[in-house]
């Protein structure tokens, strides 16, 4: 059961305060802007590989962000014509630390006892239509129009489902070039996109767990455009 501090959703960023960097860590090429079309702060991180450019949480790695929420939402954009890598370092109820990577850098899904990499296939302003990942392109840079993504991991049945483990909490991250990141947040709660409260009630869809997405972790949605055909949204 989630932490009471951890309900209904954590916001990674806001909680631990990012931004003055005592709590997290930051190497070699990584700035706050302001993003118009966001209306808010999102942090950029480049470079000219991962390990020189980096946002890292917590500041020590030998500290545990010690987030139990079954669900991660990355809300973040690749960096065109580039490559990018996350790591998310998992414990499980054994205390065995395991590392989830994903990157448009792997051509293929990977695993060992301790690590699993994901390709990850970048999504184009043309496709228009939310989509499954396709392995089809993997490996390759980012391209020019690459949206704006809503990343959801579902640590449990990662963990379950490759190596037959149990899910703990979420220990650390690091986010690694060339992305831009607007938030992180852990829930038990599966957030739609594009579904208001109204719908949500209305649908039922509450008794299947599923819920709005929180303001503070939305993309901004102009009045006549749906959000699907402006944003990715990519479950694992």
């Amino acid at each position: 059961v989630l932490a009471a501090w951890q309900r209904p959703y954590l916001n990674i960023f806001k909680h631990f305060r990012v931004e003055e960097w005592k709590r997290s860590a930051k190497e070699g090429d990584v700035a706050a802007l302001t993003d118009t079309r966001l209306k808010g702060t999102v942090y950029r991180i480049r470079g000219s590989n991962p390990a020189s450019s980096y946002l890292q949480l917590p500041r020590a790695g030998t500290q545990s962000l010690g987030l139990t929420g079954r669900y991660l939402y990355l809300l973040f954009r690749p960096l065109p014509h580039k490559h990018f890598l996350v790591h998310l370092d998992v414990t499980t109820e054994e205390n065995q630390v395991v590392r989830i990577s994903f990157s448009n850098l792997f051509k293929e899904f990977k695993s060992t006892a301790t690590w699993l990499q994901f390709p990850f296939v970048c999504g184009t302003a043309s496709e228009g239509t939310a989509r499954r990942a396709v392995l089809s392109s993997a490996g390759a840079a980012a391209p020019a129009d690459v949206r704006w993504t809503c990343l959801v991991l579902d640590l449990p049945s990662l963990l379950g489902l490759y190596l037959s483990r149990r899910y703990g909490h979420l220990r650390g991250l690091k986010l690694c070039c060339n992305l831009l990141v607007r938030n992180l947040c852990t829930s038990d709660l599966l957030f739609e996109p594009g579904v208001t409260l109204a719908q949500a009630r209305r649908g039922d869809l509450s008794c299947r767990g599923v819920a709005p997405m929180p303001r503070e972790l939305a993309f901004p949605v102009p009045k006549g455009k749906k959000w699907h055909d402006l944003y990715d949204y990519i479950r694992y």
